[in-house]
């Protein structure tokens, strides 16, 4: 689903993505994990097209690279900062993307309520934006970003900001998605709750610390807890670069 090949993010001097090797298969939740400032939406602006490596390259989906046009109606992005409109409702939101990507009206209507459904805004499908709380327009935000149906689904600190019982129902959506055959690839540094993912890579600085499923994680450094395993693997590092010095 997604090849990174060395790639590297440079702005100026500062390195963002320092030579990153991965290689995400489909159909399952993948983590990108770590603080802020780790790299994290550095690398999925990458992979969508945004902006382009410094070095390196991206492969999507075994032969696109992120800006082939071809690429745009497979992808959905969900961004830390809200994205839709506030004087449009939630159901006007939701088409007006939806026409973004081509969907036929039809079935774009159909999709529409089957999304409003799952994410429990039925209730506030013609209310403006503005008037929603901060978690639901979160909700419309996911909502715009299935719209068309995406192949793979990007989400950057999804999370952010929700309270910790909607936070659970993310989760839940997500995998209801990826059991459907979504790929997602989800950044959060609210690391313990990445525990849901199927696999994770811990970033720091640009660089990947470690890499695995969660429970692999967890065991290679005898912690009960994702983000003391996180913890773990710093301080290791950092221990190996003291002794290398």
């Amino acid at each position: 689903m997604l090849i990174l090949n060395q790639v590297t993010k440079q702005f100026g001097k500062f390195m963002a993505v320092d030579h990153l090797e991965l290689n995400i298969p489909e159909g399952l939740i993948f983590g990108l994990l770590g603080p802020n400032g780790a790299g994290k939406t550095t690398l999925l602006r990458m992979v969508m097209g945004l902006i382009r490596p410094t070095s390196g390259s991206i492969t999507l989906f075994d032969r696109y690279t992120p800006t082939d046009s071809a690429v745009r109606e497979k992808i959905g992005y969900m961004p830390q900062q809200q994205a839709i409109y506030p004087g449009l409702s939630v159901l006007e939101n939701i088409l007006f993307f939806g026409r973004l990507y081509n969907s036929r009206d039809k079935k774009m209507k159909q999709r529409a309520d089957e999304i409003i459904e799952m994410i429990e805004l039925s209730k506030q499908r013609d209310k403006q934006v503005s008037n929603l709380s901060g978690g639901m327009i979160r909700r419309a935000m996911l909502a715009t970003t299935l719209i068309h149906r995406p192949l793979l689904v990007i989400l950057d600190e999804p999370t952010a900001g929700v309270d910790p019982s909607l936070r659970i129902k993310f989760w839940h959506w997500f995998q209801e998605l990826a059991r459907a055959g979504t790929s997602i690839i989800i950044t959060t540094h609210h690391i313990s709750e990445a525990v849901r993912c199927d696999q994770v890579v811990f970033l720091r600085e640009g660089k990947i610390l470690e890499k695995g499923t969660p429970d692999a994680l967890m065991k290679s450094y005898q912690v009960s807890d994702l983000e003391e395993a996180f913890v773990k693997a710093i301080e290791e590092k950092e221990r190996d670069r003291e002794m290398a010095v």
